[in-house]
């Protein structure tokens, strides 16, 4: 029985695409290693991470609005591998097509907006998945485990959900936004050890780095504090929000708190990745601020 292949409406979001372009690198591979295709959005806007609607909800409604378009042009699900993206586009996503019944004036004023733009209206007619969600519920647990071509045995493995992926929507799938396991699913087919710790599902504090930039680091410090109390090898986070804080801000964590953390921090799809047996330097894993050495050493990746 042949399987449909998988076809994505592709919106990478702006971090992934300048300070974690390795995300943006692993995202490719992966999803190439599992058959899975992406149209790219080029013509897509930043989603505002959350910053347009303390302005005007409507401006960040309209802005989204036109990246779901977007999608809805190619018949296609918007998928994104950033959850903030995720959180700001699927609850717009929600609030637009609740819209539809409820307060079908607001909606007309968005296309409204669109339309003087030239821009096509935003019809309600697709999906925006995170790309966790999609292997999870798409692509499912059972194809990937048949395309593992290295078991990461032994490698002790912490979720850092965060935020946006789990709360920012009404309905979640695949999962439950209190007590999640999606991402420990992922780490168990892949062969790696799934580490449990009472900050996964806490923020990393990045919303709060620009205006109040030591309590951020505090708040950093001590969801890494947990993970490596907890036995972890590694963070994994779906968000490269979460990542600067988390990897490239670890440093100036340490100094915040006063104590050598040094724990690496992956992205999902990298994760994935060396599981499909890709390349550390095709992932992208010599590019974090804190090295993944260690990681590459415990699955004899290292020469």
């Amino acid at each position: 029985m042949s399987v449909t292949p998988l076809k994505y409406a592709y919106f990478p979001g702006c971090v992934a695409q300048g300070a974690c372009r390795e995300l943006y690198m692993s995202t490719h591979e992966m999803t190439q290693a599992l058959g899975i295709e992406l149209i790219e959005l080029k013509k897509a806007a930043c989603c505002g991470s959350g910053t347009f609607k303390e302005t005007s909800q409507l401006l960040e409604d309209t802005v989204n609005a036109r990246n779901i378009a977007l999608a809805e042009e190619l018949k296609l699900p918007l998928l994104t591998h950033c959850s903030t993206c995720q959180g700001v586009i699927g609850h717009v996503d929600d609030r637009l097509k609740e819209a539809q019944t409820q307060n079908p004036d607001y909606l007309q004023e968005v296309n409204g907006l669109l339309q003087e733009q030239g821009c096509r209206p935003y019809q309600g007619s697709t999906d925006v998945k995170h790309l966790l969600w999609a292997i999870v519920g798409d692509f499912g647990l059972e194809q990937l485990a048949a395309k593992v071509q290295r078991k990461l045995s032994g490698l002790k493995c912490a979720a850092f959900y965060g935020c946006y992926l789990l709360r920012a929507q009404k309905s979640l799938p695949f999962d439950d936004p209190t007590h999640p396991s999606s991402m420990e699913r992922v780490f168990e087919t892949i062969g790696a050890t799934p580490v449990i710790y009472p900050g996964r599902t806490q923020c990393c504090g990045w919303p709060i780095a620009s205006y109040a930039t030591p309590q951020s680091f505090k708040m950093a410090g001590g969801r890494i504090q947990e993970a490596i109390a907890a036995g972890a090898d590694c963070l994994v986070t779906p968000c490269p929000l979460c990542h600067l804080n988390l990897d490239s801000r670890q440093p100036e964590v340490e100094k915040t708190i006063g104590q050598t953390l040094g724990l690496p921090v992956l992205h999902l799809p990298q994760l994935i990745g060396l599981a499909l047996g890709i390349e550390p330097q095709k992932l992208g894993l010599e590019r974090h601020v804190v090295s993944t050495r260690p990681v590459l050493e415990k699955l004899g990746l290292m020469v």
